[in-house]
């Protein structure tokens, strides 16, 4: 009982802190943008409590994002965008970075795997906001470049979730020692 409590707990203040972290964000014109890493809470309950329940958390943070962000939805031409909308930008988007743990490799929960969990679910994210820039906003609002609309998606997403992989990369190597027993859930044993 004891166990289930402190694991709810700890994924509402981690969902919680990922929301906040969301909002502080240097935005682009047309949506997406740099986070203060947002993500790294629903990567640490992943680690911790196993991807399953990091997948869980995941869709609940994804559902949290596409409430903050129902505007979006709006400008579908039809039902068929709107979902898309809402599978390609929230739901698969922010749930792929709850299966983080999964990728790391064996063993888990050590620095090396943290980074390569953070980095390959990072990238799965941004190939959903891809194919979402590619299919759905580029039909909307076609460049004014006059790039072709995967190239377009490519630089437009590609630099935002680089430069968030890189950062949080970056936050994970220098707060790693500090937190590895939470994120290792070695206080849970």
């Amino acid at each position: 009982m004891k166990t289930n409590t402190r694991r709810l707990a700890d994924t509402a203040i981690l969902i919680a802190l990922g929301t906040i972290l969301s909002m502080i964000q240097i935005e682009m014109p047309m949506g997406g943008g740099l986070t203060a890493c947002s993500m790294l809470p629903l990567v640490f309950l992943s680690y911790r409590y196993g991807w399953k329940w990091g997948g869980l958390a995941g869709l609940i943070y994804s559902l949290i994002q596409m409430l903050l962000g129902i505007k979006n939805v709006q400008y579908a031409s039809s039902a068929i965008m709107a979902l898309g909308i809402i599978f390609l930008d929230y739901i698969f988007a922010y749930s792929v970075i709850g299966f983080a743990s999964l990728f790391g490799g064996k063993p888990t929960n050590t620095r090396k795997s943290l980074i390569i969990g953070i980095v390959v679910s990072f990238l799965l994210r941004f190939l959903f906001h891809f194919f979402s820039g590619w299919w759905i906003w580029n039909a909307l609002w076609p460049n004014e470049f006059g790039m072709a609309a995967p190239v377009y998606s490519l630089v437009y997403n590609g630099w935002y979730m680089g430069a968030e992989i890189i950062l949080s990369v970056a936050v994970t190597m220098a707060i790693y020692n500090p937190l590895k027993k939470y994120i290792n859930g070695e206080d849970l044993k």
